[in-house]
């Protein structure tokens, strides 16, 4: 029996042509010969140099106005409770109104908001109250931030270059996550953490200015429904796709746990079994190359198969929290962590571009904010039960417990045909996308 898809034995196999990597980087760059995508991406990179250094910076801002761990505690969640909040509003506000409209006025509220942080500390009179409020509008922010930012590349590429511009995106992204911590250390301890809160509000300052660029044409203006209509129909539209849906739970499970494993317990795994911070800090490199590693294999790689892939990708996250429950050596979890960033990375803008292709680019903003909900949610929960559990049963056993979730919540949504068939179609270029993109 011979399947439609294997070749006749009498049928001479063609030789897969071999594309020079000068080729692959010509093409790798093409998103940045379209100017609005350019504006935005040096925008997102501008502002990524202040946001890699802000949160060392905040953090001993808070120890130094006598705030401790309660203090710096308040803080972080006045920067996450927002954006729960607020996001699925935000996202009624992407498909509504112009995007780059949006995108310019959360940065220009987060430059003020950081920029007056900043005099207050410079000035000798903030107090830890004024950095919780100062975080909980940042965050606020980032509710409406976050769906304009991820819908613009959709109006502003081509869907032929979509692949490229999301990998760039990441890759960059993770580029700076790399020596974010170690330079926002270094110049808190040289200048003081006022000027290093002073910069982020720079860098959100020049973002603004550059999304103002975009410009995006007329034709991309938002019709103005009501408010519970649009929520009602951006829930439609999600619920209505069951591979959607079904991955977002999936996200659901994924995350909580693997954020427990990593950022909750690493740490304290690092300290009780591997020596202590130095070690530590091993396995978070290992985790920051593997973040590059991958957004670069989709940078230059074309995926299809994005169901798969995603779901391959989401089980490579189980792979340190095994190694750690197993008490491997350190370089072995440092290399298991390198393998889940590179699974993440890859995953993620793979799946970003399949969102891209399948949702309605008037309903991504809102489609988008409640799968990034969906998987936000849990989070707080999580984090309470991975407490208790681990004083119950120990930080091994709830390692353990967290790497057979992850493969669990991996292997369940395989068996639907409909998750394993996900594919992106072929990247053609029609008329109807040329016209979407902006000028050159």
């Amino acid at each position: 029996m011979r399947f439609s898809w294997m070749p006749g034995r009498t049928e001479p196999s063609a030789p897969v042509p071999r594309i020079p990597l000068r080729v692959r980087l010509r093409e790798a760059g093409a998103p940045l010969s379209v100017r609005p995508f350019r504006l935005h991406y040096v925008a997102r990179m501008c502002s990524w140099t202040g946001s890699a250094v802000a949160p060392i910076a905040l953090a001993f801002a808070v120890l130094s106005l006598g705030g401790g761990p309660t203090g710096l505690g308040l803080v972080l969640a006045a920067g996450v409770i927002p954006q729960i909040l607020l996001l699925l509003v935000g996202g009624v506000v992407a498909d509504r109104f112009s995007r780059d409209q949006v995108m310019v006025w959360t940065n220009i509220i987060s430059a003020v908001v950081e920029g007056a942080a900043a005099l207050l500390l410079w000035a000798g009179r903030a107090e830890v109250w004024h950095l919780v409020v100062m975080s909980a509008l940042c965050g606020a922010a980032s509710a409406f931030f976050g769906p304009a930012a991820g819908g613009i590349v959709v109006e502003v590429v081509p869907a032929t270059m979509r692949r490229q511009a999301n990998a760039l995106l990441k890759l960059s992204q993770n580029l700076v996550k790399i020596g974010g911590p170690a330079v926002g250390g270094v110049l808190v301890a040289a200048v003081g953490a006022s000027w290093v809160i002073a910069w982020d509000a720079a860098t959100f300052a020049a973002a603004a200015v550059l999304c103002a660029c975009i410009a995006l044409p007329p034709a991309c203006a938002k019709v103005k429904t009501a408010v519970l209509d649009d929520l009602r129909e951006g829930w439609a539209d999600f619920w209505g796709r069951r591979w959607l849906w079904v991955m977002v739970v999936q996200g659901a499970v994924v995350v909580p746990a693997w954020l427990v494993g990593y950022q909750l317990l690493g740490p304290v795994y690092g300290e009780r079994f591997l020596g202590g911070a130095g070690a530590w800090g091993v396995v978070v490199s290992g985790f920051s190359g593997g973040l590059v590693l991958g957004a670069a294999i989709a940078l230059m790689t074309t995926v299809r198969r994005v169901g798969i892939v995603v779901c391959l990708g989401t089980g490579s996250m189980a792979l340190p929290l095994a190694a750690m429950a197993l008490n491997f050596p350190l370089l072995v979890v440092a290399a298991a962590t390198c393998a889940a960033g590179t699974g993440l990375a890859l995953s993620m803008t793979v799946w970003a571009g399949l969102v891209q292709e399948r949702i309605p680019r008037e309903r991504l903003g809102r489609v988008t904010s409640y799968s990034t909900l969906g998987q936000l949610l849990p989070v707080p929960v999580g984090y309470l039960v991975a407490g208790r559990l681990s004083a119950a049963i120990g930080v091994r056993p709830t390692l353990a417990a967290g790497a057979a979730v992850i493969v669990a919540a991996t292997v369940i949504p395989l068996l639907l045909r409909q998750v394993r068939e996900l594919a992106l179609a072929p990247a053609v270029a029609t008329a109807e996308e040329s016209l979407v993109s902006a000028p050159r």
